[in-house]
Formats: C-alpha cells, sequence, structure tokens
C-alpha cells in the first residue's frame, strides 16, 4: 500500500537527493577545510622553522652544541610538536634531535624520500597519529665557511614532525554537526514536503476519486468546488466541464432515441398500413384491368372512348406500381444469399438500363476493377438496387452528360470490401433535400411514390452493405459498400449492427 503511493515516492525521491546532494556538498567542504588547516599549520610551522634556524645558527657560530641541543628540546616540548631534528641531506643520518635516542641513526626513507624529490613537507603515520612532517633546508651561508667547505649548499635539512591530531578533531567535530544538521534539514524539507502533499494533492485527489465513484455509480448531479487555482483546480474545473458535457450529450442521445424510437413506430405502422392499403388496391386493380379490354371490344376503331381506355389502363399500371412498391417497403423479401462478383451483376444491370428512354441522352462510363473478390448477396436484390440508383442517375445528368460506373477494392472496418460507385454530372442534390433522400415517402418528382431510395437502403442493409450520397453542385455520387465473402459470414446475423448511412 504504502510503496504504491505517490507521496511516499515524492518524499523518498526527496530524501535521496538531499542526501545525495549535502553529502557531496559536506565532502567538498571537508575537503577544502582540511586543506585550509594544514596551511594555516605549515605557515605556523614555518614561522616556527625561522626561529629554530636562528637558534641553530646562534648555536653553531658560539661553537655551543649542548645550547642546541636544549634549544632543540624546548622547542619540541610544544603541545604539536613531536620531535625536531636536523640529518644530512646526504646520507641521511640524524645530527641533531630534541629525542636524543635517534642521534647517529639515519632518517626514515619516506621523509629522506620526500626531501629529495624537492617536496617540503609529507603526511607520516606515527603509532596511528596523522603526523605532518615538514622540511627546511639550512643553508651554506658566509659565517659558515669557517667550519664549513664553500662546495657544499645545503649544510642539513631541518625536519619538524608536527601532529595534526587536533586539526583531525576538529574537523571531525565540524563534520559530525555538519551531518545532523543534513540530518535535521532533510527531515524537515521532507515533513514540509508531506504535509504540503497530503493538503494541496492528496486529500484533492481522494476527493476527486470519491466524486469519480460517485458518477460511476450513476449520480449526474455531481460538481467540485476548487479551493485554489492550481494544477488540481484545473483538474476539477476540467472535471466538472466533462460532466456538463456528459450530461448535455446524454440529453441529446435521450431525445435522438426517443426520435428513433417514434420514427420507428411510425414506420412500422406505415409499414402494416401500406401492407394493407397494397392488398386492397391492387386486388380492385387487377378486376378493373381485366374488365377495360372487355368493354373496349364494344368500341368501334377510331373510336374517341378507346383513348379513355388506353388512359384508364395507363392509370391503372402506374397505381399497381405504387402498390408493389408499398408492398416491398413494407414486407421486403428475405435474401437469398450467393456468391456474387459485382461486375458481373452491374453488367447485367447494365442491359436493362440499356432499354430505358433516358439512356440515349446520357453517356455511360465504365471502370471496373479486375480480380474482384466475390461478395455474399443476393443478386436480384442487388440488381435492384443498382437498377434503381442507375435511373435516378440518368434522369438527374443533363443532355449529352454522362453516368460514372465504377468499382474496386478497399480495405475498411479492419476488412476487404468491395465499393461501387455511381455517379452523375447533374444538378445535384440541395443541401436542405440531401438529409431527407431515404426518408420513406419524400419526392422532388412530380410522379413517384418516394420509396425508392428507402427501399433501396433496406436492401443494402439485409445484404450486409451500406449505402452513402454525396452532392454538390457538380453532379451526385451513390456509393455502395459490401465486405468480402471470406470477412463477414454467411448469414444476416451481424447485419443488425452494421449502420446504413
Amino acid at each position: 500500500m504504502l510503496k504504491n503511493s505517490l507521496i511516499v515516492r515524492i518524499i523518498a525521491m526527496n530524501v535521496v537527493l538531499l542526501t545525495f546532494g549535502i553529502g557531496v556538498f559536506a565532502m567538498f567542504h571537508y575537503q577544502r577545510d582540511r586543506s585550509n588547516m594544514l596551511k594555516l599549520t605549515r605557515d605556523g610551522a614555518e614561522i616556527l622553522m625561522v626561529t629554530v634556524v636562528n637558534s641553530i645558527f646562534n648555536s653553531k657560530c658560539q661553537g655551543d652544541p649542548e645550547k642546541l641541543q636544549h634549544t632543540l628540546e624546548l622547542i619540541a616540548d610544544g603541545p604539536s610538536l613531536r620531535i625536531v631534528r636536523i640529518f644530512n641531506p646526504v646520507s641521511g643520518i640524524v645530527a641533531n634531535s630534541s629525542f636524543a635516542a635517534e642521534l647517529g641513526q639515519p632518517m626514515l626513507s619516506s621523509e629522506l624520500e620526500a626531501y629529495r624529490r624537492g617536496d617540503d613537507s609529507v603526511m607520516l603515520d606515527y603509532d596511528g597519529e596523522d603526523v605532518l612532517s615538514i622540511l627546511h633546508p639550512i643553508r651554506n651561508k658566509e659565517v659558515c665557511h669557517q667550519c664549513h667547505s664553500h662546495e657544499s649548499d645545503v649544510l642539513g635539512v631541518l625536519n619538524l614532525n608536527y601532529s595534526i591530531a587536533t586539526t583531525n578533531e576538529l574537523l571531525n567535530n565540524s563534520s559530525r554537526c555538519f551531518s545532523l544538521s543534513m540530518i535535521f534539514i532533510t527531515l524537515l524539507l521532507s515533513v514540509g514536503v508531506a504535509c504540503i502533499l497530503v493538503r494541496y494533492v492528496r486529500k484533492p485527489i481522494q476527493v476527486i476519486t470519491r466524486r469519480m465513484a460517485r458518477v460511476e455509480a450513476g449520480e449526474k448531479n455531481i460538481r467540485m468546488a476548487p479551493k485554489y487555482n492550481d494544477e488540481i483546480a484545473y483538474l476539477m474545473r476540467s472535471f466538472n466541464s466533462m460532466l456538463d458535457k456528459l450530461e448535455a450529450a446524454q440529453l441529446e442521445l435521450e431525445q435522438y432515441h426517443f426520435q428513433q424510437m417514434e420514427q420507428a413506430d411510425r414506420l412500422a405502422a406505415i409499414g402494416e398500413m401500406a401492407t394493407g392499403m397494397a392488398h386492397e388496391i391492387k386486388n380492385p386493380l387487377a378486376g378493373i384491368k381485366g374488365a377495360l379490354p372487355l368493354i373496349a371490344e364494344d368500341f368501334p376503331a377510331g373510336d374517341e372512348r378507346l383513348q379513355v381506355v388506353n388512359d384508364i389502363m395507363a392509370q391503372i399500371e402506374r397505381l399497381n406500381k405504387t402498390a408493389t412498391d408499398l408492398l416491398k417497403f413494407g414486407r421486403p423479401g428475405i435474401p437469398q444469399f450467393d456468391y456474387l462478383d459485382v461486375n458481373d451483376v452491374i453488367c447485367e444491370t447494365l442491359f436493362f438500363v440499356a432499354q430505358h428512354p433516358e439512356a440515349k441522352k446520357v453517356e455511360q462510363r465504365r471502370q471496373l476493377g479486375h480480380g474482384l473478390p466475390l461478395i455474399w448477396a443476393d443478386c436480384k436484390q442487388l440488381q435492384q438496387v443498382l437498377l434503381n440508383i442507375l435511373i435516378n442517375a440518368l434522369q438527374a445528368a443533363p443532355a449529352g452528360g454522362h453516368v460514372s460506373l465504377s468499382t474496386t477494392q478497399i480495405h475498411e472496418g479492419g476488412r476487404d470490401c468491395v465499393q461501387i460507385e455511381i455517379a452523375d454530372d447533374g444538378a445535384g442534390i440541395p443541401e436542405s433535400v440531401r438529409e431527407k433522400v431515404f426518408t420513406p415517402f419524400f419526392t422532388t418528382k412530380n410522379r413517384g411514390t418516394g420509396l425508392g431510395l428507402p427501399i433501396c437502403k433496406q436492401l443494402v442493409k439485409q445484404n450486409n452493405g451500406r449505402i452513402t450520397v454525396h452532392s454538390s453542385s457538380g453532379g451526385t455520387t451513390f456509393t455502395l459498400v459490401f465486405p468480402v465473402a471470406g470477412t463477414f459470414g454467411t448469414t444476416t446475423a451481424e447485419s443488425e449492427n452494421q449502420g446504413v448511412e
């Protein structure tokens, strides 16, 4: 639980970063302070060196070696000095020392090598104690020529072993104080960050989480009032805005659903009524149609009443077609599915279209794709759809215009489909009318039932397809899309989920 907490992770990261940062800072300052204190120690030792060198020269010039020994022992009694000695720079033998036991003994190799390298000091470890060994050459002066050769430039090396235990203790005390300060600052900052996160982040997030759970449970009147003008407040306002939009969308969806249900009820009622009316109309029309030829036989050739009979027969044919369309719309036939080559169906349909009077004044253009896969559909219903749309296109195209028909394979919705496009170069469908072209009984023609395109839409949907229309001032294009047989199946069970645009 705690390891998954955002606040715990932030605090842990805060502690790690503070510890690392302050640790690096402390190490840097420790090294700097150590260098500074060692420099101070050397500076103090240099002052002491001058005093010792002067004492050595006075004692040597007076020829009083006991005074020199006493001076060295007196200097070595200081709190930080351990040994003061003079040794031969060539042989390394101790000539004078505050520690009488090492007189005539060779120097430590580390100090002798440091001098020969030209170092003026070296750090040593004497019995677990850090000692700074300072080396200072005693130059051959003119006053020394009475006893020493002119050739030697350095008569001896003065060596002071200076303990830095006090320096180390001061540094350690400073480091401990700095470490305690670091721990205190880290804890203080961690507690402060935790309090800020709990108050300004964790609590608001918990409020948002609880409100979201209530919304998920079904409550829609949940809103949040941010206390501060920060990122959490922006998130709360976005949450409120999202709920407002969801409520508006839900209301719009409910209204649309209600309208769809009303439309479905009306269409169902219209379908039942249309079916009943069609049956009631077709039966007497059949009787009238059969009786008219008998009546016409009683009229002599050239009688004007024969024209009236012919006009009545034409009206009966129109009424019979209207009744047939009503039956097809009210009770569309069950499709007889089969594997179809779209191009073959189109070629057969175009043969019938060529017999239509409108086809003589319009050029037909074909652009059929090669090697198209088969679709699973009803051949007669597909022909009916194509015939209806093609005749509409012929009627919409101007004299000398053209109607183009093309087929191609596309990939849509994760499956392969065959697409059919039928386009004309007419005046197009006005935008106010475009949304109603699939509405039953809506027509802009003087003659017609307004059921042609609604029936096409029904038939396309029954065959698992989709139909759309795009129109502009340069013409109208109807697009039919049917899934390839192998990508959809052989039944209409899935067609219920396919929307028709």
